[in-house]
């Protein structure tokens, strides 16, 4: 552990791993099911054709809630929890990233920018898939208009005794890799990575410098 002025830095070595990922589960799972319906109204509203549905945020809540209920505003929530895994993974990779740069260079710019660099990769990796199927699962329900793959409805999938469980989340997987392939799981992947990966090599090395900063001053 080290001490740079006001700031507190603990090591990964340092770090009690068991209590490191469940609470950051925990935490990260509290703050998703927060902020999750906004994001499926942000969804809804950005696919439908003009005002087609809704005329707005607060039109779109009440209108979900209404005739969907509070299940309707957390459409695919399940499925996205399993996003919570990419952040510890980022955290993981991150720390790996830097001890494995730090035995060809000691500029702790150059650990940063890599390991920022390789973090975003393997969380946007296991990111998307996950994102695009639960953006699938969002537009069903009293918007499935709008979307482009029909998930089977809970009576359909219990009149064929198959398990409701993931149900809906298998037809999605399914109609996406009968229409695009493997591919289909990555679409915008790219498009993540040339945000998330540049954003999190810049981010580390200013929070590195901000720590020496402090520990000068």
């Amino acid at each position: 552990m080290q001490q740079k002025g006001a700031i507190q830095i603990i090591e990964w070595e340092d770090l009690d791993k068991r209590k490191f990922y469940s609470l950051g589960i925990l935490m990260t799972l509290s703050t998703r099911a927060t902020v999750y319906p906004a994001s499926l109204i942000r969804t809804r509203l950005q696919v439908q054709k003009g005002k087609a549905l809704y005329s707005g945020t607060a039109d779109a809540f009440c209108k979900i809630l209404r005739a969907e209920g509070v299940r309707g505003l957390y459409r695919g929530f399940l499925v996205n929890t399993f996003t919570l895994v990419s952040g510890q993974a980022y955290i993981t990779t991150y720390e790996l990233a830097r001890r494995q740069v730090s035995r060809y260079s000691s500029s702790n710019t150059l650990k940063s920018v890599v390991a920022g660099g390789a973090a975003s990769l393997v969380a946007q990796t296991i990111t998307v898939p996950v994102d695009v199927v639960s953006q699938h699962l969002m537009m069903q329900g009293q918007g499935e208009h709008s979307g482009r793959f029909k998930a089977k409805s809970k009576m359909m999938l219990a009149a064929t005794k198959r398990r409701l469980t993931f149900g809906q989340t298998r037809d999605i997987s399914v109609q996406i890799f009968a229409a695009d392939g493997f591919r289909g799981f990555y679409r915008g992947y790219v498009a993540s990575l040339l945000t998330y990966i540049p954003n999190s090599a810049l981010w580390w090395p200013f929070y590195h410098f901000y720590a020496a900063v402090s520990a000068g001053t």
